[in-house]
């Protein structure tokens, strides 16, 4: 304790405050080493000059024992002038306790004279003191000294009364304050034995009121009323009015505890805290927030089901308490019914024209998805009412699916959505899980719906390819109803348990490859090819989108920076390869970082100069080149012919070498090939050998050889049937000794008997044959009908001849004097299985004896 208060504490020794009874000191004592006082007041004349002390937070009545701690150097002074004369001292409260050194305006008028029974000097310089009350008294002037407080007061004369009201009052309050003590369990029981024994009812009042939790205001107010009826009148209306407080205590603890279990600390706090709102009267939030939903599902425009399902859920909410855990999972499951956009939707954006410039704007290229979405608005606007379209676009890597989707949404002014499906294999993730469950949720679509905050938004769902499933379910089986047109109207999530029309909203799914995506989902979608771009096309996506993007993305909108078209060729053939445009962005980011540094390093000569990116310099900012672009041979050789097939970045030209080797005929394939490209090479052979007899070959020429089949760049994977019929070519060619033509580029599935059977990605295969340089490439006669995909440039620079049957391959591939000449003969295959058993029944017939 600071030394400057006197109030009614602990000791310093944490000691709690003792009252003592007067009879247990001993009447007299002397002061023994200046700590210890102890005397027997005298009476002081009714008006005196006694020293005073201010007490902070409390107020001593007359027949009151109790402690102080003297800090303060006027307050010891005043002790020590008591214990010289009379042993009395003036107590009076301070109006703030904060004061340290009161004036008489600091200090009330009306106190009480205490005698000083006990004094002992702590270690500290502090004082403890134990005094008794005497007398009620008023200030009437303050003395000179600036030692101690002196001031000269008068008794207070106090109203003797006797009649039968004061008789009522006195047993009344003893009652009262009986009461009082059983529910204050901090009073000792053995007060009301010396409670009941006080008949006086001045002493009674003060006896009483100092063992009230009371203000010091109305202490105060007690300790200067005189009349000992008015003064037990007011101590019953404040005692009555603690007795209130403390029943409410006990009731709201019994009420809590019935609810709590007796480890739930922080529960019963919390139930505590509620009971003490609803006593006070305050605002009840868990009724306000039944209210709040009520308004809420009465403002709602809900399907009839989801209406009817909220009232009875709302029902139960009311019955339930709300600490609840139950509470918990039925507010949660109204909150998100609530937020779900039933009835709200967006309009369509009416011009076609408008959403076709948005479409041009956003994506170069790219017209078959395109043309649907415009074909979509245009039946919207005639119709009036039209399902969502479900889309799927198809392409490799870059080509622009996902930002054609958000273009897409932009066009129709709608709200876009993106849902990553790739590595989801639990069937929850699409359609929720049941409530029962801890911390369920709805699936993906409907949150979807929440955040896209209307009921027709476009919804993206990406990645459909990378599907997975276990265990948990499938989540592709999941996605039937949902991108089913003639199901979706009413799906029904899980957690939910409602049905919600899906028919509105414009579904596009995105995927790399079609054969991972099951049958019948692929059924109820409409399959969109995005092929990869051609050369020009990502020139001019260069030049119309990513130069002006990375210009401004890396500060150089006021700098003068051009790209070349040789630059930009240079960077799409042989710093990308790719299908798309991505890393060819990357490059040209890397490209105006690089110049960013240089404007820097220059300050303002830097920011006026002009840099030009060029084919020659552009080995300065991204170092030398990273891929050799495939090229035709210079040459025409034996046993190598030139094949056109499509990877995941574009069409390239696949060379196949053939090398005939002395062996005992064995098939060699090498360069990392797949079983179907196996499978072809040995058709391939197997027609060679079908028809040796009219190449000139002889009927057992395979076993005295072995054939190795080679396809360079062996540490890239490679499959497919097309190479068939360049494989073909390649065996004849080297077998004969025949130099296959370098101009020529083929593609073609092979069949034993030499039909070429048609292939796919012939648009990209023509563009790698362009680009590598031949003029004549050999395709399927059946691929024919695919040429209109292909750009009149390409078409104008290559002749493209269909081909129907192998030996037809042979006359226009292999380097010959008289083409036409070649296999004029019927290409009939040779029965060498008729031809063998025939040779072998005569070697029998030859050998075996004559039986008679």
């Amino acid at each position: 304790m600071a030394k400057d208060d006197e109030k009614q504490d602990k000791d310093p020794k944490g000691d709690p405050k003792v009252d003592k009874d007067p009879k247990q000191i001993p009447e007299a004592a002397i002061p023994v080493d200046g700590e210890i006082s102890i005397a027997e007041p005298e009476r002081a004349p009714a008006v005196a000059d006694l020293p005073l002390l201010p007490l902070r937070d409390m107020v001593v009545f007359p027949f009151m024992v109790v402690p102080l701690f003297v800090g303060r150097e006027k307050s010891i002074a005043a002790l020590d002038r008591a214990l010289d004369s009379n042993k009395e001292i003036v107590l009076v409260a301070q109006r703030q306790a904060k004061t340290n050194d009161p004036t008489p305006v600091d200090i009330f008028d009306t106190g009480t004279v205490a005698s000083v029974i006990q004094l002992l000097r702590l270690p500290d310089g502090t004082v403890k003191v134990l005094v008794e009350g005497r007398r009620r008294v008023h200030i009437t002037d303050y003395l000179d000294s600036e030692v101690l407080h002196l001031v000269r007061v008068n008794d207070a004369d106090e109203d003797e009364e006797e009649s039968v009201e004061i008789e009522a009052l006195v047993r009344q309050i003893k009652n009262t304050f009986e009461s009082y003590v059983k529910l204050n369990k901090r009073i000792p029981p053995e007060l009301l034995v010396s409670v009941q024994s006080i008949d006086e009812p001045a002493r009674l009042a003060d006896t009483i009121v100092g063992q009230l939790t009371l203000k010091l205001a109305d202490k105060q107010e007690i300790l200067e009323t005189l009349s000992p009826r008015k003064r037990i009148e007011r101590i019953l209306e404040l005692m009555q009015a603690e007795i209130e407080i403390l029943q409410m205590e006990r009731k709201i603890r019994t009420r809590v505890k019935k609810q709590m279990e007796k480890t739930q600390k922080e529960y019963y706090l919390n139930e505590q805290m509620q009971a003490i709102q609803k006593e006070l009267g305050e605002r009840d939030e868990f009724k306000a927030d039944i209210v709040e939903l009520e308004e809420r599902i009465s403002a709602k425009e809900m399907s009839e089901e989801a209406t009817e399902r909220m009232d009875k859920e709302l029902k139960k909410l009311k019955l339930m308490s709300p600490m609840s855990a139950e509470a918990t999972v039925v507010r949660n499951y109204i909150e998100w019914v609530l937020a779900l956009p039933w009835m709200e939707m967006t309009v369509d954006k009416a011009d076609v024209a408008e959403a076709e410039a948005i479409l041009e704007e956003d994506h170069y290229g790219l017209n078959k998805p395109k043309e649907r979405i415009l074909e979509y608005l245009a039946v919207q606007q005639l119709v009036g009412s039209l399902k969502g379209p479900i889309l799927c676009f198809v392409g490799p890597p870059g080509v622009g699916k996902t930002s054609l989707g958000r273009s897409v949404a932009r066009a129709t002014d709608r709200k876009f959505v993106r849902l990553s499906l790739g590595g989801v294999r639990d069937e929850a993730e699409i359609r929720g899980h049941r409530r029962t469950y801890i911390g369920a949720m709805p699936g993906k679509v409907i949150q979807a719906l929440k955040r896209a905050t209307s009921s027709n938004p476009v919804i993206l769902l990406d990645e459909i390819d990378k599907l997975s499933h276990d265990f948990r379910g499938d989540p592709a089986s999941a996605l039937l109803e949902v991108l089913d047109p003639e199901q979706n109207h009413a799906f029904n999530d899980h957690y939910l348990d409602l049905d919600y029309d899906l028919s509105q909203v414009l579904f596009i799914t995105t995927a790399n490859s079609l054969h991972s995506i099951p049958p019948a989902l692929q059924d109820r979608m409409e399959i969109i090819e995005l092929p990869s771009y051609t050369e020009w096309e990502k020139l001019a996506i260069a030049n119309q989108y990513l130069v002006p993007k990375q210009r401004a993305a890396n500060g150089l909108d006021d700098v003068e920076v051009e790209f070349s078209e040789g630059s930009l060729r240079l960077l799409v053939n042989n710093y990308t390869k790719e299908a798309g445009v991505r890393s060819l962005e990357r490059e040209i980011s890397s490209i105006a970082r690089k110049i960013a540094k240089k404007v820097i390093d220059q300050g303002e000569k830097g920011k006026n100069a002009t840099y030009r990116v060029t084919a020659r310099n552009v080995p300065n900012y991204l170092g030398p080149i990273k891929f050799r672009s495939s090229r035709k041979e210079d040459e025409h050789q034996v046993g190598l012919a030139s094949g056109l097939a499509v990877t995941n970045y574009g069409g390239e030209m696949l060379v196949t070498e053939v090398s005939i080797l002395p062996g005992s005929g064995k098939l060699v394939l090498t360069g990392s090939l797949g079983d179907v490209m196996q499978e072809s090479a040995h058709a391939a052979m197997s027609y060679v050998r079908s028809r040796g007899h009219s190449f000139g070959l002889e009927s057992d020429f395979y076993r005295l050889v072995d054939v190795h089949v080679h396809f360079p760049e062996g540490a890239i994977p490679k499959d497919g049937p097309s190479a068939g019929i360049t494989m073909a070519t390649s065996l004849v060619s080297a077998l004969l000794r025949v130099p296959v033509r370098s101009d020529v580029a083929m593609t073609g599935e092979i069949t034993l008997r030499g039909r070429v059977l048609p292939v796919g990605g012939v648009k990209e295969k023509l563009l790698a044959a362009h680009r590598s340089g031949v003029t004549t490439v050999l395709i399927p006669q059946e691929n024919e009908k695919d040429l209109h995909e292909i750009p009149k440039r390409v078409l104008n620079a290559l002749t493209i001849k269909p081909m129907s049957h192998m030996d037809q391959v042979l006359r226009l591939a292999l380097e010959l004097t008289d083409p036409d000449k070649f296999l004029a003969e019927p290409s009939e295959a040779i029965d060498w299985r008729v031809a063998t058993m025939k040779e072998n029944r005569e070697d029998r017939n030859a050998t075996e004896p004559t039986r008679h």
